[in-house]
């Protein structure tokens, strides 16, 4: 959940404002070539593939480009192709996304890195690398770290997108770090390998599970050792943050406040491919608006889990981003309407962590702004709100027939999309006296309207130490008043 769930909205619908990021790294032209496979080969045991169809998309650092283009930042990418025919649609791709790419140098001395892969009934089958890991010549590197450090001037945030095929390998790492210090930009990193020290200086390092592993010699299978491992080495590298990608466990983000979990948005995954792209490019963005850190972990992970759901490399886009936040908001509104056991089990957890829970009950048939009104203020005499809604059958009883309006799951939906309602729970009887005496609120709140010797409840929250406290309520604003002026005159 978003701590700032509108201003990370705004910075998604306003694109970021804009920000300009540079990329740096290993590109690729990733291909596919899919199609049907309905039988085996009479020449060898090997599946026969009917092709189908043929495309390529950007890859490697390419793809973390497309990522930020698609958020709509402004980007330049920097890095290296080979001489040939990849590096030639690499290009075109490139060109057909409108990337700024003058600063992506052809190298005759090295093939494009490139990766196809065989797709048979929407399954991967095989994949073919043709690539060279080696580092740069130095000739070369220099090359590429002239054409980068121009393009760092007047950028926001720079990324350096490592995919261990021989671009980041030499001094150009540690050069572009140590120019972007000394004009105060931010410098994220998708690293590889096992020496992270070429890393040193950086803002943020966005290692997976097992390429923490791998760099700080620890178990991937012990998460808190790893962990810890982690926050060590992000001292000894001088980093101000790792944020640690966990798969289904969601993230970590290790900082100087210590170990920050963030969990997994649970998503239907059809292909992983590129997701780690979309990370850091969801960090980045965040980064260059200012968001929360913890907000922009979620984001970041929020984008993965949209990119996930596609088939092959894929990037995110605004809309795409945009229309899972509001899901997701949706979700946790929903997930606010509890029965009482799992309401009795959410409000022990919150008094275990020292939060005050108000209680407060009612029909909220027709939600009007006295309502509205009436559960800020209660809100605001706690950390947490719980109300109690009547249910259909409760409302009749109380307000006669025709009553209510709304039906109970409209109410209490409408009710769990305020933001100053934690919870709600339904009761069938006449009073709220079970769920009170359930749920033992530090706090009972309702309406002036009461003495306090009328409120049901009263009572056993004062023995449990609790308080009463009267709620103003907003004049001549009343659901019965709005339904008396929606009836004909002649039913009044």
């Amino acid at each position: 959940m978003f701590r700032e769930p509108q201003r990370v909205l705004a910075a998604v619908r306003g694109c970021f404002g804009g920000a300009r990021v540079l990329v740096v790294g290993d590109l690729m032209l990733d291909r596919y070539l899919s199609g049907d496979v309905g039988r085996i080969s009479p020449e060898a045991p090997v599946p026969v593939l009917k092709l189908g169809g043929e495309r390529a998309v950007a890859g490697g650092a390419a793809n973390v480009a497309r990522n930020l283009l698609g958020l709509g930042l402004r980007v330049a990418l920097a890095g290296v192709r080979g001489d040939d025919a990849d590096g030639a649609a690499l290009l075109g791709l490139l060109d057909a996304a409108g990337m700024d790419h003058a600063a992506v140098l052809a190298d005759a001395e090295r093939p494009t890195t490139s990766k196809t892969r065989i797709v048979g009934n929407r399954q991967q089958m095989l994949r073919i690398d043709a690539e060279d890991t080696a580092a740069l010549a130095p000739p070369m590197a220099d090359a590429l770290g002239a054409a980068a450090l121009a393009r760092l001037d007047g950028v926001d945030v720079l990324v350096l997108s490592d995919y261990a095929k021989g671009v980041l390998a030499g001094p150009l790492c540690a050069r572009l770090i140590d120019a972007a210090a000394a004009r105060g930009l931010p410098v994220l990193v998708d690293p590889k390998g096992r020496d992270f020290s070429r890393y040193r200086g950086a803002t943020v390092l966005t290692p997976n599970r097992a390429e923490l592993a791998l760099a700080a010699g620890a178990d991937a299978a012990d998460l808190d050792g790893l962990l810890a491992r982690a926050q060590q080495l992000r001292g000894d590298l001088g980093l101000v943050q790792l944020v640690v990608t966990l798969g289904e466990l969601g993230m970590a983000l290790v900082d100087a406040g210590g170990i920050t979990r963030v969990p997994a948005v649970a998503r239907e995954v059809f292909d992983v491919s590129g997701a780690g792209d979309t990370v850091i490019a969801g960090i980045a963005a965040g980064r260059a608006a200012g968001l929360d850190p913890v907000d922009t972990a979620h984001l970041a992970n929020l984008a993965a889990g949209v990119v996930v759901g596609h088939r092959g490399t894929a990037a995110v886009s605004a809309e795409e981003l945009a229309a899972a936040i509001s899901g997701e908001a949706a979700l946790e509104q929903a997930a606010k309407i509890r029965d009482l056991s799992a309401m009795r089990a959410q409000v022990d957890a919150w008094r275990a962590a020292g939060e005050r829970v108000v209680f407060t009950n009612g029909c909220f048939d027709l939600l009007h702004v006295g309502h509205v009104t009436y559960l800020e203020h209660a809100r605001r005499c706690g950390d947490r709100l719980v109300v109690g809604l009547n249910t259909d059958r409760s409302v009749r009883a109380l307000k006669g027939a025709g009553r209510p309006v709304i039906g109970e799951q409209d109410r209490a939906r409408v009710l769990a999309a305020l933001a100053a309602v934690d919870g709600v729970v339904l009761f069938d009887a006449d009073t709220p006296i079970a769920l009170i005496r359930a749920l033992r609120p530090d706090v009972l709140a309702k309406g002036a309207d009461y003495r306090e010797d009328e409120v049901v409840g009263a009572a056993e929250v004062k023995a449990g130490g609790g308080q009463v406290v009267l709620v103003p309520l907003v004049a001549e604003h009343s659901t019965s008043a709005i339904v008396g002026r929606m009836r004909p005159n002649d039913e009044r």
